[in-house]
């Protein structure tokens, strides 16, 4: 498996970020860890040996980048005001820095012209914050995968809320948004898988509202429940990998 590792300064966050990209050729694929992950947390906890049949093939090349959770929803303790202004600003780091970085490395490796679309990819936390940017920004991700996520900012934030939260709080910005926003069709055209088990440590109902709030905008994505001896593990987060990518990866 061909792999590149990067560390660059981050204008956004003003702080060195790092990420590694597995692959050769493909769609390309950001990988957020989950909570307080880093980089290196896809082929630590073996998610790089569950995607190589794809990664290996050319089919996907995957970029496995920082959070800075630390930082942001894991400081309970910490100003939410701050804490509200610094997640916005890791939002940034991936829209306007990240994203123009993998879409010039693909188009580099395929020999494409245009710009791709990426596919985003977390569970737990990660599976938040992939919601999180796959909502917020339907121009630039044509694909997600979210396992096992928690899709409002009342996990890492209680009670608080200002503009920048409630613009990363999927569960608040999708109720209000309006039927004839253009963004639904963009949804609607695109692909996005949101699962969650009903095992252990897992929390399903938080899925079961965001469900409910994308059935009553006609927002129509695969959210699907596993049974009750799915966990809140990667060994689960494996087996949905497996069964959920090809139906990412097929352009009908």
């Amino acid at each position: 498996m061909e792999m590149q590792y990067f560390k660059d300064y981050s204008p956004c966050l003003e702080k060195e970020m790092e990420c590694k990209v597995y692959g050769h050729a493909g769609k390309p694929v950001l990988f957020i860890p989950c909570q307080d992950g880093r980089f290196f947390d896809f082929e630590n906890f073996k998610m790089a040996d569950v995607w190589s049949p794809w990664i290996e093939s050319g089919q996907v090349m995957v970029f496995a980048i920082d959070t800075i959770d630390k930082e942001t929803w894991s400081d309970e303790n910490g100003d939410p005001g701050w804490r509200s202004w610094r997640f916005d600003q890791w939002t940034h780091y991936i829209t306007d820095e990240m994203v123009p970085f993998i879409q010039a490395y693909a188009c580099e490796k395929n020999g494409w012209d245009q710009a791709p679309g990426i596919m985003i990819f977390g569970a737990s936390l990660g599976a938040t914050h992939a919601a999180n940017l796959f909502f917020r920004r339907p121009d630039l991700f044509d694909r997600m995968m979210a396992l096992s996520g928690i899709y409002t900012s009342e996990y890492g934030f209680g009670g608080y809320m200002d503009d920048l939260l409630y613009g990363n709080s999927p569960v608040h910005y999708l109720s209000n948004m309006p039927e004839d926003h253009p963004y639904i069709q963009m949804y609607n055209e695109r692909k996005a898988v949101i699962c969650c088990g009903q095992g252990p440590w897992e929390y399903p109902d938080y899925t079961r509202h965001l469900k409910s709030i994308l059935d009553s905008k006609g927002i129509n994505l695969w959210v699907d429940f596993w049974g009750f001896d799915c966990a809140h593990d990667w060994d689960w987060w494996y087996k949905q990998v497996v069964y959920f990518l090809p139906y990412l990866l097929d352009q009908n």
